[in-house]
């Protein structure tokens, strides 16, 4: 039997080349809108239709993996990943690069979901703080050698090497994930898969996502994002009304019963609304408002996720020891202190 220290590097693998993929792509967004002759609003669907696509599936794919195997489900979104990736790179419109980030989108899905899954089975639980935590830390290398690198990349090959770039790093990822992690058995219960409450989940998120995005320029109160919101409402009360009345819930909704798990969830989601709308800012502000090249403008983008994968590692182990209560409070404290600092200070340097 293999030694666990190699799953968490096969899975941390994975995840430094998703969260690559996620920094590499926001760095070169105005370069890619001029390179393919298109609108701030229309390269912004380089990214939101990759958010989308990971938003609606979450669910439905970690579901996949506890009836048919997290480890199947994830190698499987290995191949979609990268398959996804060559064809962006490929892509000859933006058109069809944004329906290849979905293709890519659908792979990502699977690793998101399934990757915390088989770390929980193969850890014990007193180690699982720190597990998560080294997981974390792949997240933030990723994300920290991703500006810089994509920006190099852009500058020296084109914006197409910086899908290209995903291709022998994954399989490399693939390969060592095929090797080190242990395949899991699925569900013993004989559950059918719940393909209704996942057309509705999926359903009323996307339209409730491409309502939040398009409203601003459409307008709120447009007939079209009026009728996205209406559609959005139906599909998730429909889901709620199913859930509860099935046997094997693609969501068990008593989890929300817990004061505990609601928080968590409030403040996860919260956290990561803050966190990727700079993003998206970021670098329009440094290439556009300040006149950086993609070089520089990565190093500056490299900051904060150097930062966490220093922190996440840390948090981890602390967590085992203190619980994650007020480890949390305080990273939302520092973290809306810091988006204050950004809004009020950065748009007015010299």
């Amino acid at each position: 039997m293999k030694p666990r220290s190699w799953t968490l590097i096969a899975l941390g693998a994975g995840t430094f080349m998703s969260a690559l993929d996620g920094s590499v792509v926001n760095t070169i967004l105005p370069l890619l809108g001029h390179e393919l002759h298109a609108s701030v609003a229309a390269i912004e669907w380089v990214t939101t239709v990759y958010l989308l696509v990971v938003s609606a599936l979450l669910l439905g794919v970690g579901r996949a993996g506890d009836l048919y195997g997290h480890k199947v489900v994830y190698v499987t979104g290995f191949v979609l990943f990268i398959g996804g990736s060559a064809l962006c790179g490929a892509a000859a419109t933006l058109r069809m690069l944004i329906v290849m980030r979905a293709l890519q989108a659908v792979g990502a899905a699977m690793l998101y979901a399934n990757a915390p899954a088989i770390l929980t089975k193969t850890f014990p639980p007193e180690l699982r703080g720190r597990v998560l935590g080294a997981q974390a830390t792949f997240t933030y290398l990723g994300l920290t050698a991703g500006p810089s690198l994509g920006g190099w990349l852009a500058s020296a090959f084109g914006w197409r090497s910086v899908f290209y770039i995903n291709v022998p790093v994954g399989g490399i990822a693939l390969a060592l994930t095929i090797w080190a992690v242990t395949r899991d058995r699925p569900e013993k219960k004989p559950e059918r898969f719940d393909f209704a409450g996942a057309t509705l989940f999926t359903a009323g998120l996307v339209t409730l996502l491409i309502a939040l995005n398009q409203g601003h320029d459409r307008g709120w109160l447009s007939p079209p994002i009026l009728a996205l919101f209406v559609a959005a409402l139906v599909s998730l009360a429909a889901f709620i009304i199913v859930e509860r009345r099935r046997s094997a819930p693609m969501l068990d909704l008593s989890l929300f019963e817990s004061r505990t798990f609601s928080a968590s969830t409030g403040s996860a989601l919260l956290n990561y609304i803050c966190v990727y709308a700079v993003l998206f800012v970021l670098p329009f502000l440094l290439i556009q408002g300040r006149g950086l090249d993609t070089r520089h403008a990565g190093l500056v983008l490299t900051a904060q996720p150097i930062v966490m994968a220093i922190v996440a590692p840390l948090a981890g182990a602390l967590s085992d020891r203190i619980g994650a209560r007020i480890l949390t409070t305080s990273g939302m404290i520092v973290l809306a202190l810091g988006l204050v600092l950004v809004a009020y200070f950065v748009p007015a340097a010299p």
